[in-house]
Protein backbone atom coordinates (compact mmCIF):
# COMPACT_ATOMS: atom_id res chain seq x y z
CA UNK A 1 0.00 0.00 0.00
CA UNK A 2 1.40 3.37 -1.03
CA UNK A 3 0.86 5.92 1.70
CA UNK A 4 3.21 8.66 0.60
CA UNK A 5 1.59 11.89 -0.44
CA UNK A 6 3.91 12.35 -3.41
CA UNK A 7 5.73 9.93 -5.71
CA UNK A 8 8.45 10.50 -8.35
CA UNK A 9 9.00 8.09 -11.28
CA UNK A 10 12.72 7.81 -12.26
CA UNK A 11 13.86 6.15 -15.48
CA UNK A 12 17.58 5.25 -16.14
CA UNK A 13 18.60 6.67 -19.48
CA UNK A 14 21.66 5.15 -21.20
CA UNK A 15 21.32 7.79 -23.85
CA UNK A 16 22.17 10.51 -21.36
CA UNK A 17 25.54 9.45 -20.11
CA UNK A 18 24.13 6.92 -17.64
CA UNK A 19 22.42 9.58 -15.50
CA UNK A 20 18.94 9.11 -14.08
CA UNK A 21 16.28 11.53 -15.12
CA UNK A 22 12.82 12.11 -13.56
CA UNK A 23 9.54 11.78 -15.43
CA UNK A 24 7.08 14.62 -15.92
CA UNK A 25 9.81 17.24 -15.70
CA UNK A 26 10.33 16.29 -12.05
CA UNK A 27 6.84 17.49 -11.14
CA UNK A 28 5.33 15.70 -8.11
CA UNK A 29 2.16 13.66 -8.86
CA UNK A 30 -0.64 13.59 -6.31
CA UNK A 31 -2.09 10.30 -5.12
CA UNK A 32 -5.57 9.64 -6.36
CA UNK A 33 -5.18 11.57 -9.56
CA UNK A 34 -5.61 9.73 -12.88
CA UNK A 35 -1.96 10.14 -13.61
CA UNK A 36 -1.02 8.74 -10.24
CA UNK A 37 -3.42 5.80 -10.57
CA UNK A 38 -1.97 4.94 -13.97
CA UNK A 39 1.55 5.12 -12.65
CA UNK A 40 0.68 2.96 -9.64
CA UNK A 41 -0.94 0.39 -11.87
CA UNK A 42 2.09 0.27 -14.10
CA UNK A 43 4.54 -0.15 -11.25
CA UNK A 44 2.29 -2.79 -9.65
CA UNK A 45 2.43 -4.81 -12.86
CA UNK A 46 6.22 -4.48 -13.00
CA UNK A 47 6.45 -5.61 -9.40
CA UNK A 48 4.42 -8.71 -10.07
CA UNK A 49 6.67 -9.67 -12.98
CA UNK A 50 9.76 -9.27 -10.82
CA UNK A 51 8.23 -11.41 -8.10
CA UNK A 52 7.57 -14.17 -10.62
CA UNK A 53 11.17 -14.02 -11.87
CA UNK A 54 12.56 -14.21 -8.34
CA UNK A 55 10.30 -17.12 -7.57
CA UNK A 56 11.50 -19.07 -10.58
CA UNK A 57 15.18 -18.32 -9.89
CA UNK A 58 15.61 -16.28 -13.09
CA UNK A 59 15.93 -12.86 -11.53
CA UNK A 60 19.24 -11.07 -11.88
CA UNK A 61 20.24 -8.12 -9.74
CA UNK A 62 19.89 -4.91 -11.67
CA UNK A 63 23.35 -3.50 -12.43
CA UNK A 64 23.73 0.21 -12.87
CA UNK A 65 26.01 0.77 -15.90
CA UNK A 66 29.16 2.65 -15.04
CA UNK A 67 29.31 6.20 -16.32
CA UNK A 68 30.65 6.11 -19.88
CA UNK A 69 34.29 7.25 -20.12
CA UNK A 70 35.46 9.48 -22.95
CA UNK A 71 38.21 7.52 -24.77
CA UNK A 72 40.79 9.60 -26.64
CA UNK A 73 42.62 7.61 -29.31
CA UNK A 74 46.40 8.09 -29.33
CA UNK A 75 47.77 10.08 -32.26
CA UNK A 76 48.50 8.01 -35.32
CA UNK A 77 52.15 6.93 -35.49
CA UNK A 78 54.53 8.23 -38.13
CA UNK A 79 55.47 5.28 -40.30
CA UNK A 80 58.91 5.42 -41.87
CA UNK A 81 60.04 2.88 -44.44
CA UNK A 82 63.43 1.27 -43.73
CA UNK A 83 64.91 -0.63 -46.69
CA UNK A 84 68.07 -2.67 -46.17
CA UNK A 85 69.52 -5.98 -47.37
CA UNK A 86 68.41 -8.33 -44.61
CA UNK A 87 70.00 -11.50 -45.98
CA UNK A 88 73.25 -12.51 -47.62
CA UNK A 89 76.77 -11.13 -47.29
CA UNK A 90 75.69 -7.55 -46.76
CA UNK A 91 73.17 -8.32 -44.01
CA UNK A 92 75.62 -8.12 -41.09
CA UNK A 93 76.87 -4.59 -41.62
CA UNK A 94 73.55 -3.41 -43.04
CA UNK A 95 72.01 -4.73 -39.81
CA UNK A 96 74.34 -2.51 -37.80
CA UNK A 97 73.16 0.50 -39.79
CA UNK A 98 69.52 -0.49 -39.28
CA UNK A 99 70.17 -0.97 -35.57
CA UNK A 100 71.43 2.61 -35.39
CA UNK A 101 68.28 3.84 -37.13
CA UNK A 102 66.06 1.85 -34.74
CA UNK A 103 67.85 3.23 -31.66
CA UNK A 104 67.28 6.77 -32.94
CA UNK A 105 63.57 6.01 -33.31
CA UNK A 106 63.48 4.49 -29.82
CA UNK A 107 65.08 7.60 -28.34
CA UNK A 108 62.60 9.94 -30.01
CA UNK A 109 59.67 7.79 -28.89
CA UNK A 110 60.98 7.66 -25.32
CA UNK A 111 61.22 11.45 -25.37
CA UNK A 112 57.56 11.83 -26.31
CA UNK A 113 57.60 11.30 -30.04
CA UNK A 114 57.02 14.02 -32.61
CA UNK A 115 54.08 16.08 -31.43
CA UNK A 116 53.06 13.04 -29.38
CA UNK A 117 53.25 10.73 -32.40
CA UNK A 118 55.47 7.67 -32.21
CA UNK A 119 57.84 6.69 -35.00
CA UNK A 120 57.29 3.18 -36.33
CA UNK A 121 59.79 1.67 -38.76
CA UNK A 122 58.32 -0.36 -41.60
CA UNK A 123 61.34 -2.57 -42.34
CA UNK A 124 61.55 -4.20 -45.77
CA UNK A 125 64.18 -6.39 -47.37
CA UNK A 126 65.95 -4.84 -50.34
CA UNK A 127 67.91 -7.79 -51.61
CA UNK A 128 68.73 -6.40 -55.05
CA UNK A 129 68.63 -3.13 -56.94
CA UNK A 130 66.09 -4.81 -59.23
CA UNK A 131 63.65 -4.96 -56.31
CA UNK A 132 63.76 -1.21 -55.60
CA UNK A 133 60.76 -0.17 -57.72
CA UNK A 134 58.47 -2.84 -56.26
CA UNK A 135 59.57 -2.13 -52.69
CA UNK A 136 58.93 1.61 -53.05
CA UNK A 137 55.57 1.01 -54.71
CA UNK A 138 54.58 -1.24 -51.81
CA UNK A 139 55.55 1.35 -49.22
CA UNK A 140 53.67 4.10 -51.02
CA UNK A 141 50.52 1.98 -51.34
CA UNK A 142 50.71 1.38 -47.59
CA UNK A 143 50.71 5.11 -46.89
CA UNK A 144 54.43 5.67 -46.25
CA UNK A 145 55.88 8.95 -47.53
CA UNK A 146 59.45 8.72 -46.18
CA UNK A 147 62.08 5.99 -46.60
CA UNK A 148 65.51 5.53 -45.00
CA UNK A 149 68.14 3.10 -46.32
CA UNK A 150 69.95 1.31 -47.87
CA UNK A 151 73.57 0.64 -46.76
CA UNK A 152 75.35 0.00 -50.09
CA UNK A 153 75.75 2.50 -52.91
CA UNK A 154 74.49 0.08 -55.52
CA UNK A 155 71.25 -0.46 -53.60
CA UNK A 156 70.97 3.16 -52.52
CA UNK A 157 71.30 4.61 -56.00
CA UNK A 158 68.49 2.35 -57.24
CA UNK A 159 66.35 2.83 -54.13
CA UNK A 160 66.64 6.63 -54.18
CA UNK A 161 65.77 6.74 -57.89
CA UNK A 162 62.70 4.56 -57.30
CA UNK A 163 61.63 6.54 -54.23
CA UNK A 164 61.91 9.87 -56.02
CA UNK A 165 59.93 8.51 -58.98
CA UNK A 166 57.22 7.32 -56.58
CA UNK A 167 57.10 10.71 -54.86
CA UNK A 168 58.69 9.51 -51.62
CA UNK A 169 61.46 11.21 -49.65
CA UNK A 170 64.60 9.07 -49.61
CA UNK A 171 67.03 9.55 -46.69
CA UNK A 172 70.42 7.85 -46.98
CA UNK A 173 71.80 6.14 -43.89
CA UNK A 174 75.36 5.43 -44.99
CA UNK A 175 76.29 4.85 -48.65
CA UNK A 176 78.98 7.20 -49.99
CA UNK A 177 78.85 7.15 -53.80
CA UNK A 178 78.72 10.66 -55.23
CA UNK A 179 76.05 9.64 -57.72
CA UNK A 180 73.48 9.35 -54.95
CA UNK A 181 73.24 13.12 -54.54
CA UNK A 182 74.64 14.01 -57.95
CA UNK A 183 71.47 13.60 -60.03
CA UNK A 184 69.46 16.62 -58.91
CA UNK A 185 66.67 14.55 -57.34
CA UNK A 186 64.68 16.92 -55.08
CA UNK A 187 63.48 14.26 -52.63
CA UNK A 188 66.87 12.60 -51.99
CA UNK A 189 69.05 13.53 -48.99
CA UNK A 190 72.29 12.27 -47.44
CA UNK A 191 73.59 13.31 -44.01
CA UNK A 192 76.84 11.32 -44.17
CA UNK A 193 80.00 11.73 -46.20
CA UNK A 194 80.22 11.27 -49.96
CA UNK A 195 83.15 9.92 -51.94
CA UNK A 196 84.02 13.52 -52.75
CA UNK A 197 84.26 14.29 -49.04
CA UNK A 198 86.68 11.42 -48.51
CA UNK A 199 88.87 12.29 -51.50
CA UNK A 200 88.97 15.97 -50.61
CA UNK A 201 89.78 15.08 -47.02
CA UNK A 202 92.86 13.16 -48.15
CA UNK A 203 94.30 16.08 -50.11
CA UNK A 204 93.57 18.56 -47.32
CA UNK A 205 95.35 16.28 -44.83
CA UNK A 206 98.38 16.03 -47.14
CA UNK A 207 98.61 19.82 -47.45
CA UNK A 208 98.05 20.74 -43.81
CA UNK A 209 99.66 17.87 -41.90
CA UNK A 210 101.95 15.79 -44.09
CA UNK A 211 103.77 18.58 -45.95
CA UNK A 212 105.37 20.09 -42.83
CA UNK A 213 106.22 16.63 -41.49
CA UNK A 214 108.02 15.87 -44.72
CA UNK A 215 109.86 19.18 -44.58
CA UNK A 216 108.02 20.67 -47.53
CA UNK A 217 105.67 23.51 -48.26
CA UNK A 218 102.40 22.55 -49.91
CA UNK A 219 103.75 23.84 -53.20
CA UNK A 220 106.77 21.56 -52.92
CA UNK A 221 104.85 18.44 -51.92
CA UNK A 222 104.70 15.99 -54.82
CA UNK A 223 101.42 14.10 -54.93
CA UNK A 224 100.36 11.17 -57.11
CA UNK A 225 96.65 10.35 -57.35
CA UNK A 226 95.70 6.81 -58.40
CA UNK A 227 92.25 5.31 -58.93
CA UNK A 228 90.53 2.18 -60.12
CA UNK A 229 88.89 2.65 -63.50
CA UNK A 230 85.26 2.99 -62.57
CA UNK A 231 82.92 5.89 -61.98
CA UNK A 232 82.96 5.72 -58.21
CA UNK A 233 86.75 5.57 -57.65
CA UNK A 234 87.27 8.16 -60.36
CA UNK A 235 84.91 10.61 -58.62
CA UNK A 236 86.88 10.20 -55.38
CA UNK A 237 90.18 10.79 -57.17
CA UNK A 238 88.78 13.82 -58.99
CA UNK A 239 87.78 15.34 -55.65
CA UNK A 240 91.29 14.75 -54.30
CA UNK A 241 92.76 16.41 -57.39
CA UNK A 242 90.50 19.48 -57.07
CA UNK A 243 91.35 19.99 -53.42
CA UNK A 244 95.06 19.42 -54.11
CA UNK A 245 94.97 22.14 -56.74
CA UNK A 246 93.14 24.51 -54.41
CA UNK A 247 95.75 23.84 -51.70
CA UNK A 248 98.61 24.46 -54.11
CA UNK A 249 99.95 20.89 -54.01
CA UNK A 250 102.09 19.71 -56.91
CA UNK A 251 100.17 16.85 -58.53
CA UNK A 252 102.88 14.99 -60.44
CA UNK A 253 100.79 12.02 -61.59
CA UNK A 254 97.19 11.00 -62.29
CA UNK A 255 97.20 7.25 -62.88
CA UNK A 256 94.53 4.55 -63.08
CA UNK A 257 94.29 0.79 -63.41
CA UNK A 258 91.82 -1.75 -64.74
CA UNK A 259 90.11 -3.72 -62.00
CA UNK A 260 90.14 -6.94 -64.06
CA UNK A 261 93.71 -6.61 -65.33
CA UNK A 262 95.61 -4.03 -63.22
CA UNK A 263 99.18 -4.53 -64.57
CA UNK A 264 100.83 -3.53 -61.29
CA UNK A 265 104.48 -3.58 -62.40
CA UNK A 266 103.82 -1.06 -65.17
CA UNK A 267 101.83 1.16 -62.79
CA UNK A 268 104.56 1.06 -60.15
CA UNK A 269 107.16 1.94 -62.77
CA UNK A 270 105.06 4.93 -63.86
CA UNK A 271 104.71 6.14 -60.28
CA UNK A 272 108.40 5.66 -59.50
CA UNK A 273 109.34 7.90 -62.41
CA UNK A 274 107.37 10.80 -60.90
CA UNK A 275 109.00 10.50 -57.44
CA UNK A 276 105.87 11.24 -55.36
CA UNK A 277 106.06 12.23 -51.70
CA UNK A 278 102.42 11.19 -51.11
CA UNK A 279 100.17 8.72 -52.93
CA UNK A 280 96.40 9.15 -52.66
CA UNK A 281 94.63 5.94 -53.67
CA UNK A 282 90.95 5.49 -54.57
CA UNK A 283 90.41 1.74 -54.72
CA UNK A 284 88.18 -1.13 -53.73
CA UNK A 285 89.20 -3.76 -51.22
CA UNK A 286 90.96 -6.61 -53.05
CA UNK A 287 92.73 -4.25 -55.45
CA UNK A 288 93.67 -1.87 -52.63
CA UNK A 289 95.45 -4.71 -50.83
CA UNK A 290 97.08 -5.76 -54.10
CA UNK A 291 98.23 -2.17 -54.71
CA UNK A 292 100.07 -2.07 -51.39
CA UNK A 293 101.69 -5.43 -52.10
CA UNK A 294 102.77 -4.20 -55.55
CA UNK A 295 104.35 -1.12 -53.95
CA UNK A 296 106.40 -3.35 -51.65
CA UNK A 297 107.39 -5.70 -54.48
CA UNK A 298 108.53 -2.78 -56.62
CA UNK A 299 110.39 -1.12 -53.75
CA UNK A 300 108.36 2.08 -54.21
CA UNK A 301 108.92 4.15 -51.07
CA UNK A 302 106.89 7.27 -50.37
CA UNK A 303 106.39 9.64 -47.50
CA UNK A 304 102.76 8.55 -47.04
CA UNK A 305 100.02 6.41 -48.58
CA UNK A 306 96.45 7.61 -48.00
CA UNK A 307 93.54 5.36 -48.89
CA UNK A 308 90.52 7.50 -49.71
CA UNK A 309 88.03 4.68 -49.93
CA UNK A 310 87.39 1.13 -48.91
CA UNK A 311 90.59 -0.92 -48.78
CA UNK A 312 92.59 0.90 -46.14
CA UNK A 313 89.47 1.14 -43.96
CA UNK A 314 88.99 -2.63 -43.96
CA UNK A 315 89.95 -5.31 -41.44
CA UNK A 316 91.10 -7.34 -44.43
CA UNK A 317 93.71 -4.71 -45.25
CA UNK A 318 95.16 -4.87 -41.76
CA UNK A 319 94.67 -8.61 -41.38
CA UNK A 320 96.22 -9.66 -44.67
CA UNK A 321 99.08 -7.17 -44.70
CA UNK A 322 99.98 -7.32 -41.01
CA UNK A 323 103.15 -5.27 -40.40
CA UNK A 324 103.00 -3.91 -43.95
CA UNK A 325 99.79 -2.02 -43.15
CA UNK A 326 101.45 -0.04 -40.36
CA UNK A 327 101.82 3.63 -41.23
CA UNK A 328 99.12 3.67 -43.92
CA UNK A 329 96.42 6.34 -43.56
CA UNK A 330 92.70 6.01 -44.25
CA UNK A 331 90.19 8.74 -45.05
CA UNK A 332 86.88 7.54 -43.71
CA UNK A 333 83.63 8.26 -41.88
CA UNK A 334 83.89 8.40 -38.07
CA UNK A 335 83.49 5.25 -36.03
CA UNK A 336 83.07 5.06 -32.26
CA UNK A 337 85.81 6.04 -29.82
CA UNK A 338 86.95 9.38 -31.24
CA UNK A 339 87.91 12.39 -29.13
CA UNK A 340 84.85 13.78 -27.27
CA UNK A 341 85.88 17.36 -28.14
CA UNK A 342 84.51 16.83 -31.65
CA UNK A 343 80.98 17.11 -30.24
CA UNK A 344 78.90 19.85 -28.70
CA UNK A 345 77.75 19.12 -25.12
CA UNK A 346 74.29 18.15 -26.36
CA UNK A 347 75.67 15.90 -29.08
CA UNK A 348 78.08 14.34 -26.61
CA UNK A 349 75.22 13.50 -24.26
CA UNK A 350 73.38 11.89 -27.17
CA UNK A 351 76.50 9.96 -28.19
CA UNK A 352 76.93 8.63 -24.64
CA UNK A 353 73.29 7.63 -24.57
CA UNK A 354 73.77 5.86 -27.90
CA UNK A 355 76.91 4.07 -26.72
CA UNK A 356 75.03 2.69 -23.71
CA UNK A 357 72.04 1.64 -25.81
CA UNK A 358 74.32 0.08 -28.41
CA UNK A 359 75.97 -2.12 -25.82
CA UNK A 360 72.60 -3.03 -24.28
CA UNK A 361 71.29 -3.99 -27.72
CA UNK A 362 74.11 -6.46 -28.21
CA UNK A 363 76.42 -4.10 -30.06
CA UNK A 364 79.27 -4.67 -27.63
CA UNK A 365 80.30 -7.77 -29.48
CA UNK A 366 80.84 -5.89 -32.71
CA UNK A 367 84.28 -4.48 -33.37
CA UNK A 368 84.26 -0.67 -33.34
CA UNK A 369 86.84 -0.53 -36.09
CA UNK A 370 86.01 0.44 -39.65
CA UNK A 371 84.89 -2.65 -41.51
CA UNK A 372 84.78 -3.80 -45.04
CA UNK A 373 81.80 -2.25 -46.73
CA UNK A 374 79.95 -3.43 -49.77
CA UNK A 375 79.54 -0.08 -51.47
CA UNK A 376 77.75 -2.18 -53.98
CA UNK A 377 78.63 -2.43 -57.61
CA UNK A 378 81.85 -0.74 -56.56
CA UNK A 379 83.98 -3.46 -55.05
CA UNK A 380 81.53 -6.26 -55.63
CA UNK A 381 84.34 -8.80 -55.37
CA UNK A 382 84.58 -8.09 -51.67
CA UNK A 383 82.98 -10.26 -49.05
CA UNK A 384 81.90 -7.94 -46.23
CA UNK A 385 83.13 -8.80 -42.79
CA UNK A 386 86.43 -10.32 -43.83
CA UNK A 387 87.36 -13.84 -42.86
CA UNK A 388 85.44 -13.71 -39.63
CA UNK A 389 88.37 -15.16 -37.70
CA UNK A 390 88.83 -13.85 -34.19
CA UNK A 391 92.51 -13.31 -34.97
CA UNK A 392 91.46 -10.73 -37.57
CA UNK A 393 89.73 -8.48 -35.01
CA UNK A 394 90.70 -4.81 -35.06
CA UNK A 395 91.52 -2.59 -32.10
CA UNK A 396 90.59 1.07 -31.98
CA UNK A 397 91.69 3.85 -29.66
CA UNK A 398 89.62 2.54 -26.74
CA UNK A 399 88.92 -0.90 -25.36
CA UNK A 400 86.91 -2.98 -27.79
CA UNK A 401 83.43 -3.86 -26.59
CA UNK A 402 83.34 -1.20 -23.86
CA UNK A 403 80.70 1.52 -23.65
CA UNK A 404 83.47 4.04 -24.39
CA UNK A 405 84.14 2.30 -27.71
CA UNK A 406 80.67 3.23 -28.81
CA UNK A 407 78.90 1.97 -31.91
CA UNK A 408 80.48 0.62 -35.06
CA UNK A 409 81.00 2.88 -38.03
CA UNK A 410 77.83 1.61 -39.68
CA UNK A 411 75.85 1.95 -36.46
CA UNK A 412 77.02 5.52 -35.87
CA UNK A 413 76.29 6.44 -39.48
CA UNK A 414 72.76 5.03 -39.36
CA UNK A 415 71.99 6.61 -36.00
CA UNK A 416 73.32 10.05 -36.94
CA UNK A 417 71.37 10.13 -40.19
CA UNK A 418 68.14 9.03 -38.50
CA UNK A 419 68.63 11.30 -35.49
CA UNK A 420 68.96 14.35 -37.75
CA UNK A 421 65.81 13.31 -39.60
CA UNK A 422 63.68 12.53 -36.55
CA UNK A 423 64.86 15.29 -34.25
CA UNK A 424 65.71 18.19 -36.55
CA UNK A 425 63.63 17.74 -39.71
CA UNK A 426 60.30 16.03 -39.00
CA UNK A 427 59.14 18.41 -36.23
CA UNK A 428 59.36 21.24 -38.76
CA UNK A 429 57.32 19.27 -41.29
CA UNK A 430 54.39 18.52 -38.99
CA UNK A 431 52.49 21.66 -40.01
CA UNK A 432 52.62 20.50 -43.63
CA UNK A 433 51.09 17.17 -42.65
CA UNK A 434 54.37 15.27 -43.08
CA UNK A 435 53.85 14.97 -46.81
CA UNK A 436 56.98 14.46 -48.96
CA UNK A 437 57.14 18.04 -50.20
CA UNK A 438 56.83 19.35 -46.65
CA UNK A 439 59.52 17.01 -45.34
CA UNK A 440 61.91 18.04 -48.13
CA UNK A 441 61.21 21.73 -47.51
CA UNK A 442 61.80 21.32 -43.77
CA UNK A 443 65.11 19.52 -44.43
CA UNK A 444 66.37 22.45 -46.47
CA UNK A 445 65.78 24.87 -43.60
CA UNK A 446 67.96 22.98 -41.09
CA UNK A 447 71.28 24.68 -40.30
CA UNK A 448 73.39 22.93 -37.64
CA UNK A 449 77.04 23.74 -36.90
CA UNK A 450 79.84 21.18 -36.98
CA UNK A 451 79.71 18.97 -33.89
CA UNK A 452 75.93 19.14 -33.52
CA UNK A 453 75.32 15.53 -34.58
CA UNK A 454 76.63 12.50 -32.65
CA UNK A 455 79.22 11.68 -35.34
CA UNK A 456 80.67 15.19 -35.21
CA UNK A 457 78.93 16.48 -38.32
CA UNK A 458 76.84 19.58 -38.76
CA UNK A 459 73.91 19.76 -41.16
CA UNK A 460 73.16 21.99 -44.12
CA UNK A 461 71.94 20.50 -47.37
CA UNK A 462 73.34 21.67 -50.67
CA UNK A 463 71.00 23.44 -53.08
CA UNK A 464 73.40 23.09 -56.02
CA UNK A 465 72.11 20.90 -58.88
CA UNK A 466 75.26 18.75 -58.94
CA UNK A 467 75.12 18.01 -55.19
CA UNK A 468 71.43 18.57 -54.41
CA UNK A 469 70.56 17.04 -51.04
CA UNK A 470 74.15 16.37 -49.94
CA UNK A 471 75.11 17.50 -46.44
CA UNK A 472 77.77 20.19 -46.84
CA UNK A 473 78.93 19.62 -43.24
CA UNK A 474 79.31 15.85 -43.35
CA UNK A 475 81.98 14.35 -41.09
CA UNK A 476 85.16 12.72 -42.40
CA UNK A 477 88.29 11.76 -40.49
CA UNK A 478 91.82 10.49 -41.03
CA UNK A 479 93.05 7.57 -38.99
CA UNK A 480 96.26 5.55 -39.24
CA UNK A 481 97.25 1.93 -38.72
CA UNK A 482 99.87 2.29 -35.98
CA UNK A 483 100.26 -1.36 -34.91
CA UNK A 484 99.19 -4.69 -36.31
CA UNK A 485 95.38 -4.52 -36.60
CA UNK A 486 95.28 -1.37 -34.49
CA UNK A 487 94.34 2.16 -35.59
CA UNK A 488 94.33 5.68 -34.12
CA UNK A 489 92.39 8.81 -35.10
CA UNK A 490 94.93 11.47 -36.10
CA UNK A 491 92.95 14.26 -37.85
CA UNK A 492 91.11 16.60 -37.55
CA UNK A 493 92.52 17.51 -34.17
CA UNK A 494 89.08 17.59 -32.58
CA UNK A 495 88.72 13.87 -33.35
CA UNK A 496 92.33 12.84 -32.74
CA UNK A 497 93.09 10.18 -30.15
CA UNK A 498 96.80 10.10 -31.01
CA UNK A 499 99.48 11.73 -33.13
CA UNK A 500 100.65 11.07 -36.67
CA UNK A 501 103.48 8.55 -36.79
CA UNK A 502 105.50 6.55 -39.35
CA UNK A 503 106.12 9.48 -41.69
CA UNK A 504 107.87 8.83 -43.98
CA UNK A 505 106.33 5.41 -44.51
CA UNK A 506 108.82 2.81 -43.18
CA UNK A 507 108.61 0.62 -46.29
Amino acid sequence: MIDAELVEVNVFDNQRGGRAWTSAANRPTRLGSPTCRAAIAAWTAIGLVLLVLVATGCAQPAARPSPSAVTVAPPAPIRVGAVFPLQGNAAGLAGEQLKGVQIAADFVNADGGIGGRRIVLDVRDLASRDDATAVMAGLKSDGVSLVIGAYSSDLSIAASQAADAAGLVYWEAGAVADQLTGRGLPLVFRVGASGTNLGSNSAAFAARVLAPRLGATPGDLRVAIVNAEDEYARSVADAAARTAAEAGLSVVARASYNLSLPRWPALMSELSSTRPDVVILASHIPDGIAFRRAMLAAGLKVGALIGSTMAECSPDFAGELGQNAIGVFASDRPTGGFQPSALSPTARATYDRLATAWMSAGGAGSTPAPKEREYGGYGRDAQPGGSGNQSDSIKGPVEEGSAAAGPTEEGLSGFSAAWALFRDVLPGAVAAGLDPAGIAAAARTVDLPDGALPNGAGLRFSAGPATLGQNERAAAVIWQWQAVRSYTFVWPNTYATGSVAFVPLPK
